[in-house]
């Protein structure tokens, strides 16, 4: 009898391993190269031009993104643990130079001295000290994890200074000229954070918004943070730093992971989605040897809430605003419009993608990897409308919605609960471009309000594959698709006194996985979606996260 229970255990295991498939996409070519490690290249390397690329661009595109899968013998297991290498294109007179740099993180530091994988990552929990006797090995597994410096996310500014990030609560200060490490900056001295994004949202005149968690004897909490627009002394970063708001987690021992927030004129807009991190599994991790990646979980079961939180106030609305279960990384834009609260994202059905990315998955070829593809949900651009205006004799039970065009619905199901459904912003044929991720819009002059354009990386495979413009007034899409080349996220750069929303340059950087150091910049016009130019480097560099554009007038 024990033995039956035994084996029905293990099919159990086994039929919880191998999900549903999304989709039954066959034949995809392997991409291993993308995560191979490469040497930094920390001299200015000079770039063949392909085309012309506009000699109104003047400035650096900055990227950020692992370039180290190894150290001695052992290997990281996740995607989001490779040693943090930043790129830097200088973009002047319609001639490009590369350089690279990794990122000096202690982490990096004491990964090398040792040459073994010392510090724990997202995925990749530290083997014990061949040093230590047996004793001291097992007591240190009582130790809290050390949080990772290894900044490989995204690179932000803050004050004017740029800064590399992940979401731990180390930052790095780096010179956007020559990639240095300049400062080491940790959240925690500042404020009471354990961490923050790697996606802050920064105001016309440099204030800048974030968000991270605390944790108390009363559980886990959410925190909304001000950072102040400018510097009062030259070496300071982030003082004047403040919690604008605190919110307790819904489940107070585990909290929701998020990726980044939305902003719009008036509010700040957090989701709390239920990818819940258990706190007990992450505090005992090194006894049960899991790494932060294992401490996730998706219940679909539970609604996802959209919190309002005012940014003069600092009050949360007395709204809640609930929708079915969704995995959202990275949202589009925000706006205010007749009482109406606008929010683009982009979101999945499916919050398990987080573990596919694992290191061994990309690296597998033929059906293998053909079904970790299938396995996970697309994303697609959905926009939710919350009504702001809910007083005594709102109606229940009735979409509120009244704006044109719009099937987003909002319906009051509670004195102060609202339910919300989504509208596309898609039409039939994103699907077969395999959904998008990484969006981009003409941040600086149409971030918190109504906007056209935007842009992103299109889905057929495990990384980004094509690049795509969406336009929202007519629900139709142009594309740029190159069989072998893997685009990562499209940065918008404005002309100089452009007046239209799309008049302006899109930067990507483009990886060739099976053909050696090709690498290039690619430039395409925005509005015709056709490319302009390419800068081509002779190295090889991994797929990156995310970058940022500094122009240099």
């Amino acid at each position: 009898d024990n033995n039956g229970n035994r084996f029905n255990r293990k099919k159990m295991d086994i039929i919880k391993k191998s999900p549903k498939p999304f989709t039954n996409v066959q034949g995809l070519p392997c991409i291993e190269k993308i995560v191979t490690s490469v040497e930094d290249s920390p001299e200015p390397i000079s770039t063949n031009i392909i085309g012309t690329i506009p000699d109104w661009i003047n400035g650096n595109l900055l990227r950020n993104g692992p370039g180290k899968f190894e150290i001695g013998n052992h290997r990281f297991n996740h995607w989001f643990d490779g040693m943090a290498l930043l790129h830097q294109f200088k973009i002047s007179n319609g001639q490009v130079t590369y350089k690279s740099r990794f990122l000096s993180s202690d982490s990096y530091q004491s990964n090398r001295e040792q040459n073994r994988i010392v510090v724990a990552e997202f995925g990749t929990i530290t083997m014990p000290d061949p040093c230590k006797n047996f004793f001291q090995r097992f007591l240190s597994r009582f130790e809290l994890p050390k949080p990772t410096d290894n900044a490989n996310v995204s690179i932000v500014n803050y004050k004017g200074d740029f800064y590399v990030s992940t979401e731990s609560n180390i930052m790095h200060k780096v010179d956007p000229e020559t990639l240095e490490t300049t400062q080491k900056v940790d959240w925690s001295k500042f404020i009471a954070v354990n961490g923050a994004t790697a996606h802050p949202h920064t105001e016309p005149d440099g204030t800048a918004y974030n968000m991270g968690n605390s944790y108390s004897s009363k559980g886990a909490y959410y925190n909304i943070i001000r950072v102040p627009p400018t510097k009062e002394a030259e070496d300071e970063t982030l003082e004047g730093t403040t919690v604008l708001c605190t919110i307790p987690a819904e489940d107070k021992t585990k909290p929701s992971y998020y990726h980044s927030f939305a902003m719009s004129e008036n509010y700040l807009v957090f989701i709390e989605q239920p990818i819940k991190m258990d706190l007990l599994k992450i505090a005992t991790g090194k006894l049960t040897r899991k790494s932060i990646s294992d401490c996730l979980s998706w219940n679909p079961k539970l609604n996802t809430i959209l919190h309002l939180i005012h940014k003069q106030t600092g009050k949360e609305s007395s709204i809640t605003y609930l929708a079915k279960a969704m995995s959202t990384f990275h949202q589009i834009n925000a706006y205010e419009d007749q009482g109406f609260l606008i929010i683009d994202l982009c979101a999945s059905d499916d919050g398990q993608a987080i573990a596919n990315y694992n290191i061994q998955n990309l690296r597998k070829s033929g059906e293998a990897l053909d079904e970790v593809y299938n396995t996970l949900c697309r994303v697609f651009p959905r926009r939710f409308v919350l009504p702001l205006r809910i007083d005594p004799s709102t109606p229940y039970n009735q979409n509120l919605i009244d704006l044109p065009d719009c099937t987003a619905t909002a319906i009051r199901i509670g004195k102060n609960k609202v339910f919300c459904t989504h509208e596309d912003l898609h039409g039939e044929d994103l699907h077969k471009y395999g959904g998008l991720e990484f969006p981009q819009i003409n941040y600086g002059r149409y971030n918190m309000h109504p906007y056209r354009y935007f842009y992103g990386c299109g889905f057929r495979h495990l990384v980004g594959d094509t690049l795509l413009k969406m336009d929202l007034q007519r629900k139709q899409m142009k594309v740029w698709d190159h069989p072998g080349l893997y685009p990562s996220e499209p940065i918008f750069v404005p002309r100089p006194n452009a007046t239209e929303e799309d008049d302006g340059v899109i930067l990507s950087v483009v990886i060739t996985p099976n053909k050696d150091k090709s690498t290039f910049l690619l430039v395409l016009d925005a509005k015709t979606f056709e490319e302009l130019g390419r800068a081509v480097v002779p190295v090889n560099i991994p797929y990156g996260f995310h970058g940022t554009f500094s122009s240099t007038a």
